[in-house]
């Protein structure tokens, strides 16, 4: 891999200067590391090395920002510093929730001095996206192909002049899968030419192949694709002589006697020190699909990843290991959680579940706090699957406590606006503020599958004296939340009942915030929020 070296704008390196999560480090300061790296559901991640830095994005789905960028020194400690997705395209499609649609599987690249995204979108085709400075704004998206069903897409710039696009098939829009195929590109990368070469089947001996990344060493052209189901699959390599084939196969990654189930799926990347290794993805279920770090080697032009115990060249994840060998002393570093709203915008680690409207949150640097000001549900939605104005962000841990601190202003004209801390999925659970007839009242409410329209079912806990308060989560092993609240901040009553987080379309459960309202106005209530803090 030739791999070039640039200089980079350091504004969005001061994020670097951070706390460091309370909830999960995989750095172990002695020279090891941990699995995973990330907690987190960065799903189907991808990784490139330019000179010392290592660039990460991740599939982002119906999420807005989209396409995040996550910057590391050493394949270990890494910090969330960019999107380079602002808002979902084509923007009116996206204005309103799309579960588990928008943005698959992408591709990052450096080439010829830029950095490329390549992704997916099962409904519209191929997109790309491109800049010559990770950190600072992304160029408009580029529909690079357009159609239903074209998915997990790579370039490939080869030697000679000539560019490559592989990708693979999602069934339920284009009715075929497993599948893999390779088509020309204009070397812009703006563009495929003619539908390509079927350059792998997979229905025999790994079905649902797909999650291309194209590669060229001594020589071959590969293809790593994962197979076999995302909970349960393995690594599949395909290499060839030629781009369109025939293509030989090995597996270099499987869950053998460990409990990572589903190991696949990633980028293989070189260190500066001449070091490979596999970055990938788990599946856990409501946590999402968590990132993992594996060694690797290479024997007779095939990679095998992690260790291989039985010599078999297939193999299966580390727990823990040593760190990968840089030229550079990397610091401890993690994504952002907590959030105090002290700048002059909401921390990177928050998405909205479609793209926002400019009246949703306000950030006040002057006092500290964010307002929300509460959102009109749209028509006919039966519950918050539908409103596209919640704030979240990814569980990350598999343990760890949430706390938020807000104020409450209403409009006193208006019945029924509330603001809440939501643990979202395909169901979801939340305590809430909302104005009555008579005042302030505190709500506990949970909706079971939610997805399939199902209504909420609220419990009334009390009737709030005042209009401030503090929200709490606590999630346990295996998802198990449970919701507490303090008027004073000091002492916390707890619901008499808990929550099991559940997983959204195809990402994971997240934790957040939420201000609605059911009827139309010209004056919204609002909820100041002074702090969101994610603890043990």
């Amino acid at each position: 891999m030739v791999v070039a070296v640039m200089a980079v704008s350091q504004n969005s390196f001061a994020q670097q200067n951070q706390q460091i999560s309370k909830v999960w480090v995989a750095d172990q300061g002695d020279g090891t590391y941990i699995n995973p790296i990330l907690h987190a559901d960065y799903s189907d991640p991808d990784v490139v090395r330019v000179g010392e830095d290592f660039y990460m994005t991740a599939s982002s789905f119906n999420a807005t920002p989209g396409l995040p960028i996550l910057h590391s020194k050493d394949l270990v400690n890494w910090t969330l510093v960019n999107y380079a997705l602002p808002r979902q395209v084509p923007l009116n499609h996206f204005s309103k929730p799309q579960h588990g649609n928008g943005v698959w599987a992408p591709s990052i690249r450096y080439h010829e001095g830029e950095f490329y995204i390549y992704w997916g979108d099962p409904d519209f085709g191929i997109y790309m996206v491109k800049t010559k400075d990770p950190l600072d704004a992304w160029e408009e998206p580029v529909l690079v192909e357009a159609g239903t069903g074209l998915i997990d897409p790579c370039p490939l710039w080869d030697e000679d002049g000539k560019a490559y696009l592989s990708h693979a098939f999602a069934g339920s829009r284009a009715g075929i899968k497993s599948v893999l195929v390779v088509k020309p590109m204009n070397w812009e990368g703006t563009k495929t030419m003619g539908s390509g070469i079927m350059v792998f089947d997979g229905h025999d001996a790994h079905p649902t192949v797909e999650g291309t990344k194209f590669y060229k060493r001594n020589g071959y052209y590969y293809i790593f694709a994962p197979a076999g189901g995302v909970a349960t699959g393995w690594q599949l390599i395909l290499r060839s002589k030629n781009p369109y084939g025939r293509y030989e196969e090995h597996i270099s990654l499987a869950q053998g006697e460990t409990p990572i189930n589903g190991p696949h799926q990633g980028a293989w990347i070189d260190t500066d020190q001449g070091e490979d290794w596999f970055v990938h993805f788990q599946d856990v279920e409501a946590y999402g699909r968590i990132t993992h770090l594996q060694p690797m080697v290479w024997k007779t032009d095939w990679p095998t990843m992690g260790e291989d115990p039985d010599g078999d060249a297939t193999g299966q994840p580390v727990l823990k290991y040593k760190k990968p060998k840089v030229g550079v002393k990397a610091q401890i570093a993690t994504p952002a959680d907590s959030d105090e709203f002290e700048g002059d915008d909401i921390g990177l680690q928050w998405q909205w579940q479609a793209n926002p409207e400019a009246t949703w949150a306000f950030a006040n640097p002057a006092d500290g706090k964010l307002r929300l000001f509460t959102a009109k549900l749209p028509e006919g939605a039966k519950n918050l699957w539908d409103a596209p104005n919640l704030l979240l962000q990814k569980f990350p841990a598999e343990v760890f406590t949430t706390t938020t601190s807000l104020k409450f202003t209403p409009n006193p004209k208006l019945i029924g606006e509330q603001v809440g801390l939501i643990v979202m999925g395909m169901s979801y659970a939340y305590l809430a503020l909302e104005s009555g007839e008579e005042g302030i009242y505190l709500n506990y409410v949970s909706c079971l599958d939610a997805e399939h329209g199902k209504t909420e079912s609220k419990k009334l806990i009390a009737k709030l004296e005042g209009n401030e308060i503090q929200f709490r989560v606590k999630v346990g092993k295996g998802g198990i939340c449970s919701f507490s609240y303090s008027e004073d901040g000091k002492k916390f009553t707890t619901i008499g009942e808990t929550f099991t987080a559940v997983p959204g379309k195809w990402i994971g459960a997240k934790v957040g915030l939420f201000a609605t309202r059911t009827t139309q106005t010209n004056d919204s209530g609002f909820a100041d929020v002074d702090w969101f803090r994610v603890g043990k």
